[in-house]
């Protein structure tokens, strides 16, 4: 691909990926009484941005992780696409930098699609653009595999969409100085975090996921100080398509297929009891989502029309280590960086966070856990990670993940 224009050569596989999944061409729209969503596949396109930065990738620092610099520019909210309905279903801008290294930015309505959805149209587009005719795996519309039952049936429990008012917002009030943080997790710490187990858990099969996000949800508690008999509850994402769940979608298939199982206890009882307490709920959480519960998920939103999951005292993780954002090459080869843009400031600020893929300075591959919250919060959550795991491997090996921030010089 040397000497080719990476704007054009995406720009002209888009126009034939879009032909393969026509759908986010079309517009989204709500029908009848119901709201019911369906897409209306009008060929009116997706939105494309051609952008030139006058910066150079080394300027974006050692270590690439949300939260990026002037991610406005890099990513442009076009005045008037952001709405859910009647809007363009995807918008990309393709950004050359200074050293011919260029930046994929990709937004897209989450109704059409969660994660394994977008990489398989990704890695479609980075097929065509290296000279495919159509993308190696077909994609699958089939969303009538998820619909409602008729009649429709909740069959299973789904506190995380019991109506309780989150009369504390996001738990700190959002005035106060909010401030990102990194935390890195590697095999040493996931050792450590699991020699806090009884003996006869150690070698149960907890997956890293698990130990990590239980872990991280009761140090977070205590660094919010919360009223002990606060109600506090976590959200692991699981994604339908895994064989446990058993759902059997065919291979192609592109849409929504995540659960929100949730586990719900007090701060006191998280705090007050050991590791092993936390680690039993996320997994036990986790093990809920079958078959069954997501056809009752699909029943309960039609009877329900469609509520959110509640947020209050809510801490939100979703795992994108293994979701495959830097292997898809549009001919230029592997991605530095694949992966959300945002580090916890996002759609749920100060109550989500995506455990990311990272190798620190040492070599040593693990995860990452941007996290943004109140300054002193912080300040109480890095002591009670230090406290425990007994190293400075939670800081930054290099720059100061607060004040580390380039400026734009787009």
């Amino acid at each position: 691909m040397k000497g080719k224009d990476p704007v054009d050569v995406i720009r002209k596989a888009l126009s034939k990926t879009l032909v393969f999944y026509y759908p986010f061409a079309g517009r989204l729209r709500e029908e009848g009484p119901s709201r019911i969503l369906m897409v209306d596949c009008n060929d009116e396109g997706v939105l494309f941005i051609e952008a030139d930065a006058d910066v150079r990738l080394e300027e974006f620092g050692d270590a690439l992780h949300p939260p990026f610099p002037c991610l406005d520019e890099l990513l442009y909210d076009v005045p008037g696409s952001s709405e859910v309905l009647n809007t363009p279903i995807m918008l990309i801008q393709v950004t050359r930098l200074k050293c011919r290294g260029f930046i994929f930015a990709i937004r897209f309505n989450h109704t059409m699609s969660d994660a394994s959805g977008i990489i398989q149209f990704m890695s479609a587009l980075g097929g065509i653009s290296r000279g495919m005719n159509e993308p190696s795996i077909s994609p699958v519309w089939c969303r009538e595999l998820l619909s409602a039952r008729d009649p429709p049936r909740v069959t299973c429990t789904h506190r995380e969409y019991e109506p309780i008012p989150d009369n504390k917002g996001t738990i700190f009030p959002l005035e106060d100085i909010m401030v990102h943080h990194i935390f890195f997790f590697g095999p040493t710490e996931v050792a450590t975090i699991r020699s806090l187990l009884p003996p006869d858990q150690q070698l149960q099969q907890y997956s890293n996921f698990e130990i990590i996000a239980a872990y991280f949800w009761r140090c977070r508690t205590i660094a919010l100080q919360l009223d002990a008999n606060e109600e506090v509850r976590i959200i692991s994402v699981v994604d339908a398509r895994s064989k446990s769940v058993n759902l059997l979608l065919p291979k192609g298939y592109y849409g929504n297929a995540l659960a929100f199982p949730v586990a719900i206890t007090t701060a006191r009882k998280l705090i007050e009891n050991p590791l092993a307490y936390a680690l039993s709920l996320v997994k036990k959480a986790k093990a809920n989502v079958t078959k069954e519960y997501m056809h009752s998920v699909a029943d309960l939103m039609v009877i329900k029309g469609r509520p959110p999951f509640t947020t209050a005292g809510l801490f939100f993780v979703s795992d994108v280590t293994r979701a495959g954002f830097r292997e898809v090459d549009f001919g230029w080869g592997k991605a530095i960086y694949g992966g959300p843009a945002k580090g916890g400031d996002g759609a749920l600020p100060g109550q989500a966070v995506f455990h990311l893929p990272f190798t620190n300075a040492k070599g040593e591959k693990g995860l990452v856990i941007p996290v943004f919250l109140p300054n002193q919060v912080i300040e109480r959550l890095v002591k009670e990670l230090d406290s425990l795991l007994k190293s400075n491997n939670n800081k930054p090996s290099k720059g100061d993940p607060i004040s580390g921030i380039i400026n734009s010089s787009l």
